[in-house]
């Protein structure tokens, strides 16, 4: 996809529909449903296009992205090393300090319920840190 002059005045979601849309075999598909579960983790979830036109999701900081490649659809979660998997749903980007990455390949299910804890366990992370920076914050203030 280019960037148009329409695409300028399309929302990040109607943008992200359209990318899924335009993805007609199973990375489109898988996609869709990676967002549906990120969207259902939270009401206050909200999505931008970042980075070469990638899906990024946030609550109260940066969870995770949804790239597609051509062998895969790739889950990048920013501070996955800091969060429990008890699953095992981590299968890429293991050897870094920050991140990790779910990759799901054709005909892989997409775990919700666990993919769904995931998420949320992320949010909980981005909340106790925005505590802790207000708390600071604060404690400046005085």
């Amino acid at each position: 996809m280019t960037k148009t002059d329409a695409d300028t005045a399309l929302s990040a979601t109607e943008l992200i529909d359209r990318k899924i849309a335009d993805a007609t075999d199973w990375r489109g598909k898988t996609l869709a449903q990676l967002r549906a579960v990120v969207r259902s983790a939270d009401p206050e979830v909200t999505e931008e296009l970042k980075w070469r036109r990638t899906p990024v999701w946030y609550c109260d900081g940066m969870l995770t992205t949804g790239e597609t490649h051509t062998h895969t659809v790739k889950m990048t979660f920013a501070k996955g090393a800091a969060l429990r998997d008890p699953e095992g749903l981590f299968n890429a980007s293991l050897e870094g300090n920050v991140r990790r990455a779910i990759d799901f390949r054709e005909g892989d299910a997409v775990p919700e319920s666990a993919l769904r804890a995931l998420v949320r366990e992320a949010i909980v992370l981005n909340r106790a840190g925005k505590k802790k920076k207000n708390t600071a914050r604060k404690d400046l203030d005085k």
